[in-house]
């Protein structure tokens, strides 16, 4: 790599979704975390760990990049090129043709009030022929689903991107608001987080483009309550399209060859990840590499932990904080 915009050391933090992750499981509580990293270091990261209704806590010294890419990274298959500073990619958006006129009046001005006050690009937008059918699902405690008719999603994505977008936005209706009193009160799993994950997926190994969705609710009325603060970013907002936008404004460009400004994951100093969830091939692509895995104590759902998976060279932190107090340490001293 030799990429002169990166002037600090790289790292990833790892944080599945879906899985009822303590700290980052809920709506953008894992944000402030990740902005202290971005001080040190220039952070690979998931989009759920920063995504918050409508707050995010993106900026530059981030690489927003979805699970299935992240894997594709790690795994040696893709390279990314962060933005530069005020750099933006010109935005596609999906609407599920199932929404109805209201909600998606309320999309629409959502994205009209991010072009107006902070100049996100988007290029078009693109209703589905055919509604997207999604399906909800929850075993042992981790989120996941089914999409009935993914080649609408396919077909979107690729007029949009013939089109010229640069990255691909998805808002699939989810008729009646899913309540989860355990969610709401900061305990359970983000009942929606696994197919999200499946959304974004299926557009970014076909395209090779960042993705990331955002669902519409039958309901639009914000909380009146005082609620976990784990979850109050998404009980003040009535969508939750402008976190998604400004994470895709600035995701890196995927490079399946080589380039001189791209970074790749030998580039990569630390993954750290969650000390029970070491399973993914993110974590077991690692295990020969030159990137050091730290594993923190975030508690979730799983029960992977590296004692399982025979990890031997894996430095264990009980939070955060003591991991990033340490690792600055041994890079500043």
């Amino acid at each position: 790599m030799n990429n002169n915009l990166i002037n600090k050391d790289i790292i990833a933090l790892q944080l599945p979704t879906g899985i009822g992750a303590d700290i980052g499981g809920y709506a953008g509580d894992f944000g402030h975390i990740a902005r202290e990293f971005s001080k040190y270091f220039h952070v690979i990261i998931n989009p759920n760990a920063v995504n918050g209704g409508i707050l995010s806590a993106i900026n530059y010294d981030m690489s927003y990049l979805e699970g299935y890419l992240f894997d594709e990274f790690f795994k040696g298959n893709v390279g990314i090129i962060p933005k530069k500073p005020y750099e933006t990619n010109k935005i596609g958006v999906i609407f599920d043709s199932e929404i109805p006129e209201d909600i998606l009046n309320v999309h629409i001005n959502t994205i009209n009030a991010l072009k107006m006050v902070q100049g996100i690009k988007t290029i078009a937008t693109e209703k589905t022929r055919k509604n997207i059918g999604i399906e909800i699902k929850i075993d042992k405690g981790i989120s996941f689903g089914n999409i009935k008719n993914p080649d609408e999603l396919l077909y979107s994505a690729q007029k949009l991107i013939s089109r010229g977008a640069e990255a691909i936005a998805v808002v699939c209706y989810f008729k009646d608001d899913i309540e989860d009193i355990n969610y709401e009160n900061g305990q359970g799993i983000d009942p929606i987080g696994g197919l999200e994950a499946v959304i974004s997926h299926m557009i970014t190994k076909e395209f090779n483009i960042p993705c990331a969705h955002s669902p519409a609710f039958s309901d639009i009325d914000i909380s009146v309550k005082i609620e976990n603060p784990k979850v109050s970013s998404e009980l003040i907002s009535s969508t939750y399209l402008p976190c998604i936008m400004q994470g895709l404004s600035i995701a890196p460009k995927i490079t399946s060859r080589y380039e001189e400004n791209a970074i790749y994951n030998k580039n990569v100093k630390y993954l750290i990840t969650l000390y029970d969830a070491m399973g993914s091939s993110s974590v077991l692509s690692c295990k020969n590499s030159n990137t050091k895995l730290i594993a923190v104590k975030n508690k979730s759902v799983l029960d992977v932990t590296p004692e399982k998976l025979n990890l031997d060279d894996v430095d264990i932190y009980e939070t955060y904080e003591e991991c990033l107090k340490t690792i600055t340490k041994n890079e500043y001293k």
